[in-house]
């Protein structure tokens, strides 16, 4: 939790607490951490017609309580608008031999997809 100091009447600080929701999704193989409005770049996944895709969570948090068991996070939606889909940087695969005169030479570019949560719910 976040924890903001302001000074009270008496010149006693008070302490606000923030309340903070955020959930740990699956994205593309891996887990990331979103909050409503993160942009997060991901493999490429297929949207609805109206650009939207829901993402599996794996772990809510909502100011003191946290969620982490299956039948919970079913009932559970993070859903994200897709931004655009793009190509990642390149990525060149050499393989060498010494003494035989095998070379081969391979490029990769991954496909991804930028998308930004919109609700957490």
């Amino acid at each position: 939790m976040q924890q903001i100091s302001k000074f009270g009447a008496f010149g006693a600080p008070q302490r606000l607490v923030r309340k903070v929701v955020y959930a740990v999704v699956r994205a593309g193989g891996r887990q990331e951490k979103v909050e409503v409005g993160t942009i997060v770049t991901m493999d490429r996944i297929k949207a609805d017609k109206d650009g939207n895709v829901e993402l599996a969570a794996v772990l809510l948090v909502d100011g003191d309580k946290i969620t982490s068991d299956g039948a919970s996070l079913a009932k559970i939606t993070v859903t994200a608008e897709v931004l655009n889909n793009l190509r990642g940087p390149k990525i060149v695969i050499q393989k060498f031999k010494n003494k035989t005169g095998y070379k081969k030479r391979q490029g990769h570019r991954q496909e991804l997809t930028r998308v930004q949560v919109t609700g957490i719910a």
